[in-house]
């Protein structure tokens, strides 16, 4: 009877986080959450651009189509080849990187070094984003109903049994992989092999791709998406040790934001990357849905 007892008290403690291990995953998780409701939340158009002018205002006919408080006409953007610039329309205040804009502006999009260049009307924010190779406007506004409707994020409570050390097997070298995201366009992604690891008992491989040196990142799907979690995908980071290992810590596993907002695009997972194992771990499915 005792060694029962302190079999299952064992059991029990072993299952409860590390004290500095769970402030660290919540420390993450809060400042996840605030960077999302920043930036992803207000998300409230998507225009793709046609060659030559777009209008843009709160006009009906308006191709680039701003909320009602906003002027009828601020203007046009013009796409020339892969150039866009902003063409505004006299006596209407707009601000180019936060500083009153005078004229016409060529705009570099979020692909870029050093943009994009955002423009603002009141409250309403603009910028050139790139699907695959197509140009769209992206637009931002913290009084839509998707911002005002935004129903939260959700968790698996933190299990460090979803904490692993995997173990990089290096391609004979980086190559270029070209991805679909939901639009249908192609983004075109580095890679530079597989990481392996063993998770319940499972050996289990992720292709990741290399966002910078030493830094990957995982597009993933496993035995609970569309379930649990999010059905499309979901997200994860880690670094690339010098002994050739990375820690994949999957209670950091997170919802892409087209998983809340219709005016994302994100991309779809490599089919290598579709997982059987059921990893309860890291964000669970939008409850706005």
């Amino acid at each position: 009877m005792i060694a029962r007892t302190l079999l299952a008290l064992a059991l029990t403690l072993a299952a409860v986080p590390d004290a500095a291990y769970l402030k660290e995953v919540q420390a993450w998780r809060t400042k996840h959450e605030t960077d999302y409701r920043r930036e992803y939340v207000p998300l409230a158009g998507l225009f793709f651009l046609e060659p030559g002018p777009n209008t843009a205002g709160s006009a009906r006919s308006s191709v680039v189509a701003l909320p009602n408080r906003a002027p009828a006409s601020i203007g046009r953007f013009v796409l020339e080849g892969q150039r866009v610039r902003f063409e505004p329309k006299a006596g209407v205040k707009v601000s180019l990187n936060k500083r009153p804009l005078d004229g016409p502006v060529d705009l570099r999009d979020d692909g870029a070094a050093g943009g994009p260049d955002e423009l603002t009307v009141g409250d309403v924010a603009l910028w050139v984003h790139l699907s695959g190779e197509r140009k769209t406007i992206r637009m931002r506004d913290p009084q839509s109903g998707t911002a005002r409707g935004f129903a939260g994020f959700r968790w698996f409570p933190i299990d460090e049994g979803y904490r692993v050390t995997a173990r990089f097997i290096k391609d004979p070298a980086p190559r270029e992989i070209q991805s679909l995201n939901q639009l249908g366009d192609v983004d075109v992604m580095t890679t530079e092999g597989v990481v392996e690891f063993t998770l319940r008992g499972e050996t289990i491989r992720l292709r990741p791709m290399t966002t910078r040196p030493n830094r990957f990142w995982f597009i993933f799907r496993d035995g609970s998406s569309g379930k649990e979690t999010y059905e499309t995908a979901r997200f994860l980071y880690a670094d690339l040790k010098s002994d050739g290992t990375a820690v994949l810590d999957f209670n950091q596993a997170y919802n892409p934001p087209c998983a809340f907002n219709p005016f994302t695009t994100c991309p779809l997972p490599l089919p290598e990357n579709r997982l059987t194992a059921r990893i309860l771990a890291g964000e669970k499915a939008y409850a706005g849905h």
